[in-house]
């Protein structure tokens, strides 16, 4: 990789959303948590979630990640309070997307993932940058299991 690649690939953009990545850290009322780890580069990401009425009412997540997967983590900070499960998954399936197929930029309110375009060429930053989505996603359905397991 070039030294002009790598300044593209870790703009100042990117930057600034790894350098202030919301809702950072373990959240105390949390009713699901999850964990993910990427085998390649050994970035983890560990998610934190307090559902009500089926949206994210509370999050957090302890990111131990490269500027791309903690960019990712800051534009999923942003905008997860009040999103839905589904809109959550709709979102990684969109960047999943971007990154491998040349999809487009996933829709709002995850538009901001637009700074991660250029890491479509780098494969191997890909599973760093979808850490705190698949973390968030099995966070959610930890609550459910757990319901059903009080439950049953």
């Amino acid at each position: 990789m070039s030294d002009a690649d790598m300044m593209q690939l870790y703009s100042k953009r990117i930057l600034a959303l790894a350098a202030d990545i919301p809702h950072l850290g373990k959240l105390a009322d949390a009713e699901g948590s999850a964990m993910k780890r990427s085998p390649q580069c050994g970035s983890t990401v560990t998610a934190h979630v307090r559902l009500e009425d089926g949206r994210i009412a509370g999050f957090g997540q302890e990111v131990r990640a490269c500027a791309l997967g903690q960019a990712s983590a800051g534009v999923l900070g942003q905008a997860i309070i009040g999103a839905s499960r589904d809109e959550i998954a709709r979102g990684a399936a969109q960047l999943s997307a971007m990154l491998k197929e040349g999809g487009p930029v996933p829709d709002a309110p995850w538009r901001g993932l637009e700074v991660l375009m250029p890491a479509r060429d780098y494969p191997n930053r890909h599973a760093s940058i979808m850490l705190c989505w698949l973390a968030t996603l099995d966070a959610i359905d930890a609550v459910g299991s757990q319901a059903q397991s009080a439950s049953g």
